[in-house]
């Protein structure tokens, strides 16, 4: 429970208005100010103790309690096994209350295991070591008994304990690199400096020790990017919990600023919500209809108990008459009556049906967990199962939301070309395909074709020597000095970059810069695209930017004058820009886009020396501003980056991913929708789309852009696509159109009709808003979203279900996900054969419960009939205990874990297959009404074949009639067989397992009714059942009957399948006849690698 929001509630509204804070005022080191300069008032902070458990030692039974018996059945059969202790029925408690508490027993050992784990987790955290300057010591103390204004000290590749503003680094600039991997996804270096007033104090000797400071700062907020503090700091020296130092040699210092369950990482943390899969809500209605029947049949039989009893010779006979005030209590012997019914015929709702669900959706996903498959050999890793309850609904998925950039892709930039005044170069010795000769020395490719049309093969011979003039080579033996353009061009990009050596890491548990077990040098940066340009320029065009720092032009000016260089996208350089080659760098880059590349634009401009100082203290004063400083530094920024003169573009090549074409298109012939959600332009995504088979050449492009908009209002923008798509020009007019008004609606339809959609420039909120739009559509269909960084997280956690990638941002999605694989290409394994499986086993592992219990407990209502309503067992208490726990229980639990219906390759070969199970069809009610019907047939077979086989009463060879016991036990022996054998018949993949499970069922029934027949048991009261079971065999009628009944039970289940096959068959139904009469079938008996 938060205290601490309670706390500031009651604060604020008990106490007053007047006494809520909005800001908080932070002492550095607890150093309060000297008495009486002012007015001190302590304030109290949290501690930093983070609690992510769900239950204590204390409150975890009431709690688990609660929750368990919130749910319906276990609620109900509570309530009957109560008014089996309270009111004489004729059912034992045990019956009801030994599965009640199996049940229970068992959901509270899985839960408390999984809330011991994260209590495991959460220690491992608080306990975690930091240090704090303390007294002008440094002193150790454990995570949890940090304290806001404590001083911090930082060492290399440590995790921020808690919030902090920087106050110290090792580096003369006063910056330091961070990864916020754990927080936002991404894996990119991110700079943080001090601020001008921290900056100053780094230049006095010890300031730590002697510094007297506060910080005036907002109360905790959510948001990852916003700080608002007065006095020292800004978002630029902010350090979140979770985040992690990186390339820093000496430890640095910083001041908590919020602790423990304030930070911005906890409250950043969204529980997963209780995801329910399609089948669990079939699960419920099914459920609710047999209690109706339940009700029903209990109310049925006390109103025909009453009107045979009419009849006083019936009600009162002459060995059992009731006394007066007996007579008297006719509403409550009614009532009783009712719930006495209740509790005898309650055995047709399943519990251990949830059970036996539990069990297989659990083991069940160590299938995937152990699938060889799906295994990653780059990162050593598996398919990974966070939750089993959604297993049956990868067989459902019908839209699938992925993000692009290292989900589609591989993340994973490399550079391919730069356009320099129109000029385009390639690296290395590359062009048109071709290797030149002699290329070993060469660096860069002028590409361009010459005025002739020919490609003039300028050879660039790099910037090796960047205090010596540069020469290009047009021809054998020719040569001319570099441009000036092109020597900006690429000084701006050896200066305009975030980059460092980094010599190993470890970045949310992934390990960089390990080659063959030696340790390797590697660029670490704040954009991968900066990454991938200096690697390239590693091999000879950018310089060796280890030595940057040392000839390449920190200072860039000649004559007074000096260069602001500007490198940024697209859609930012272009509006500032007013000369250059602009149109032919502009043609490049969309042409790049195309191709699905990344492209930066570098642009520059000349100042002079007082400009720069205006600059300089433009930029300085907004930095300090205490109200609106983003806007103001906003402001400043503009007025700074304007007037720029293009020098030219670089293309980066993010690829995709091995397979994922394949992968998406086998998804479209499953019937599944994709989506691709991105926040990349629209230029880049769509090639990407292209390239991955999303969309076709021949694919009619609709486009709903800002630009479209801004030329059309968005009514007629909307008019012409649902005309395009919906093709209703004659019906839809823009009258109509006006009348409708629900822009969500027309959008959520003309996508719905599209066979792909492209979303781009989209926020990670944005993406969480266009899955629970379709989501929670008229249709309402199963969604799944796929991505690889915490950007990602809000929609894997909105969708039906959620997959992490384990990508290069991190393992934030990986973690919030319901599963997570380690390419985006084991997909179509998950969905079109686990999914699919998934979906075949519980669908009928769910009808068969239902069936079964109907068989069950209909001869019970019938039998009701000849017993004169009186509430008499048909079934020894055994068997009502142990049918359901014992006797039919394993396996229906075998088959749902191991039943392949078709051949897996067939599956992986054939994704149409996908669509026979899809939108739930083999739960549909029409379905669902037939195995009623059956189970309601089987049970009048049982009941009446052995009632008129009983009309014999003399079936013994000594002449000795029949009793009701013996009767029961027919009953009972006719539909174990039978129940058994029906799964049987419905088995498509026959094993050992499968043989020994069945067949040792129903000799475990025989085994146990002897033995239970056949022994009298000390600890019982009554021996009704002694030598019943015996004497029941030893009657050759009595096996007749039994054969007799089984065979006419099961052939029209049998008859119905034969015609349906042969007149209406499926596609899976076809597929399975041409295994079955194919000239080397699949062979049974061995289970593959996945399934054990």
């Amino acid at each position: 429970m938060d205290f601490n929001a309670i706390r500031n509630l009651i604060s604020r509204y008990c106490t007053g208005e007047e006494n809520w804070v909005d800001s908080r005022t932070v002492y550095i080191g607890h150093r309060e100010p000297p008495p009486g300069t002012e007015a001190y008032i302590p304030q109290r902070f949290p501690d930093n103790r983070i609690v992510s458990s769900k239950y204590t030692f204390w409150n975890f039974v009431p709690k688990n309690l609660f929750e368990q018996f919130r749910r319906i059945a276990n609620f109900y059969f509570l309530i009957i096994f109560l008014v089996q202790l309270i009111i004489d029925t004729p059912t034992s408690p045990i019956t009801s209350g030994l599965p009640l508490f199996f049940v229970i027993t068992v959901t509270a050992i899985k839960q408390g295991y999984e809330d011991w784990l994260r209590h495991k987790a959460d220690n491992a955290v608080n306990q975690c070591p930091v240090h704090i300057i303390q007294h002008g010591k440094v002193v150790r103390k454990q995570s949890h008994k940090l304290r806001v204004g404590d001083i911090v000290l930082v060492k290399e590749d440590e995790t921020f304990p808690c919030d902090l503003i920087l106050l110290s680094t090792s580096r003369d600039d006063g910056t330091c690199f961070v990864t916020t991997a754990s927080l936002d996804g991404e894996s990119s270096h991110k700079v943080r400096s001090l601020e001008v007033q921290v900056e100053a104090l780094s230049q006095v000797k010890n300031p730590l020790d002697t510094l007297r400071a506060t910080i005036e700062c907002e109360q905790p907020q959510p948001d990852l990017y916003k700080w608002v503090t007065c006095e020292l700091a800004v978002a630029h020296s902010s350090l979140c919990r979770g985040a992690c130092l990186t390339n820093s040699a000496v430890p640095f210092s910083a001041v908590a600023i919020y602790t423990g369950m304030e930070t911005k990482m906890a409250l950043n943390y969204q529980s997963k919500s209780q995801k329910r899969s399609a089948v669990e809500k079939s699960m419920n209605a099914f459920l609710i209809v047999y209690l109706c029947i339940l009700l029903s049949k209990a109310l049925i039989n006390t109103v025909l108990k009453y009107v045979w009893q009419a009849n006083p010779n019936r009600d009162e006979p002459w060995y059992n008459e009731k006394t007066e005030s007996e007579r008297q209590r006719h509403l409550i012997r009614a009532f009783t009556d009712f719930l006495a019914f209740m509790v005898l015929f309650n055995y047709i709702i399943p519990v251990s049906m949830y059970v036996t669900v539990e069990m297989q959706k659990f083991l069940g996903s160590y299938f995937i967990t152990w699938d060889e498959e799906m295994f990653d050999d780059e990162i050593g890793e598996g398919a990974l199962v966070n939750t089993s309850d959604l297993n049956e609904e990868l067989g459902q998925v019908e839209y699938i939301f992925t993000d692009k950039t290292g989900t589609l892709t591989e993340n994973n930039m490399e550079f391919i070309e730069c356009c320099v005044d129109g000029h385009v170069y390639v690296p290395h010795a590359i062009c048109n395909g071709q290797i030149l000769p002699g290329a070993l020395g060469i660096d860069m490719i002028d590409s361009s074709p010459g005025p002739d049309g020919k490609v003039r093969g300028i050879l660039y011979q790099g910037l090796m020597s960047l205090n010596t003039t540069t020469h290009w080579r047009t021809g054998p033996g020719q040569t001319r000095c570099a441009s000036e353009h092109e020597e900006l061009f690429f000084r701006a990009l050896c200066l305009c970059h975030t980059v460092q050596v980094k010599e190993e890491e470890t970045v949310d548990g992934i390990k960089r810069g390990i080659h063959q077990g030696k340790g390797t040098s590697f660029y670490i940066s704040s954009s991968p695209d900066e990454v991938a340009l200096v690697e390239e320029g590693q091999v000879g065009m950018m310089c060796h930017i280890q030595r940057t720092h040392v000839y390449v032009f920190l200072f860039s000016w000649s004559a007074g004058e000096l260069y602001l260089f500007c490198k940024g996208a697209d859609s930012s350089i272009f509006p500032r820009v007013i000369s250059g080659k602009v149109e032919q760098v502009r043609a490049r880059v969309e042409h790049n886009a195309v191709e699905g590349l990344r492209t930066l634009c570098v642009a520059y401009k000349l100042l002079t020396f007082e400009e720069y100082q205006d600059i300089c203290q433009l930029l300085e004063t907004a930095k300090l501003a205490l109200q609106e400083r983003d806007k103001k530094l906003a402001e400043a920024y503009d007025a700074i980056e304007r007037d720029f003169i293009l020098l030219g573009a670089t293309a980066v090549e993010d690829r995709l991913q091995d397979k994922a074409a394949d992968t998406i298109e086998s998804l479209h012939k499953a019937g599944m929708k994709v989506w691709v959600l991105t926040g990349d332009k629209m230029e880049t995504a769509a090639a990407t789309c292209y390239a991955s088979k999303l969309f076709r050449r021949s694919t009619q492009i609709l486009e709903l852009t800002t630009k479209r908009t801004e030329e059309q209002n968005l009514h007629d923008v909307l008019f012409d696509l649902s005309r395009t798509v919906l093709r209703q020009h004659g019906s839809l007019t823009r009258d109509t159109f006006s009348g409708t008004g629900n822009y969500k609606e027309i959008f959520l339809e003309i996508c719905r009709n599209c066979s792909a959609v492209l979303c781009c420039r989209m926020a990670p909120l944005q993406k969480a808003q266009i899955v629970k739009l379709i989501k929670f559509s008229k249709e309402h269909p199963i969604t799944l979203a796929i991505g690889d960084g915490a950007n990602d997280v809000s929609m894997i956690l909105e969708a039906h279900v959620g997959i992490g990638i384990m990508g290069k941002e991190g393992r934030q999605a990986a973690r919030n996900s319901d599963y997570a694989i380690p390419k985006f290409k084991h997909l179509k394994k998950m969905l079109l054969v686990h999914g699919h499986y998934y979906y075949i086993r519980i669908a009928e592992l769910v009808q068969y419960f239902f069936y079964k219990n109907v068989c069950f407990i209909f001869p019970q209502f019938l039998y009701q009939f000849f017993c004169g309503f009186s509430q008499q067992p048909l079934y020894d208490t055994a068997y009502l205990t142990l049918y359901n726990i014992s006797f039919t229980s394993l396996p229906i639990l075998l088959y749902s874990l191991i039943e392949q219906h078709i051949n897996m390759d067939i599956l992986k070969r054939d994704p149409s297959l996908y669509r026979d199970i899809a939108k739930n069809s083999l739960l549909r009610w029409r379905i669902f009404i037939y195995w009623t019907f059956l189970g309601v047939f089987d049970a009048v077979v049982f009941f009446f074949g052995a009632y008129f086989l009983f009309d014999n009463t003399t079936f013994t060879s000594n002449g000795q009639m029949f009793g009701n016991w013996t009767f029961g036990t027919l009953v009972f022996t006719v539909l174990v067989f039978t129940v058994t054998l029906k799964l049987a018949l419905d088995t498509h993949y026959w094993t050992w397992i499968n043989h020994f499970v069945i067949w040792g069922s129903l000799l475990f029934y025989v085994v146990f009714s002897l033995l239970w027949g056949g022994i009298i048991w000390p600890f019982l009261n009554y021996q009704r059942m002694y030598y019943v079971f015996m004497q029941m065999l030893s009657s050759g009628p009595a096996w007749l009957c039994i054969i007799l009944l089984i065979t006419v039970s099961l052939l029209p289940d049998v008859v119905k399948k034969v015609m349906c096959r042969a007149l209406w068959p499926t596609t899976t139904e076809r597929i399975q006849v041409g295994c079955a009469f194919a000239p080397n079938p699949p062979k049974e008996g061995k289970l593959p690698a996945v399934e054990m």
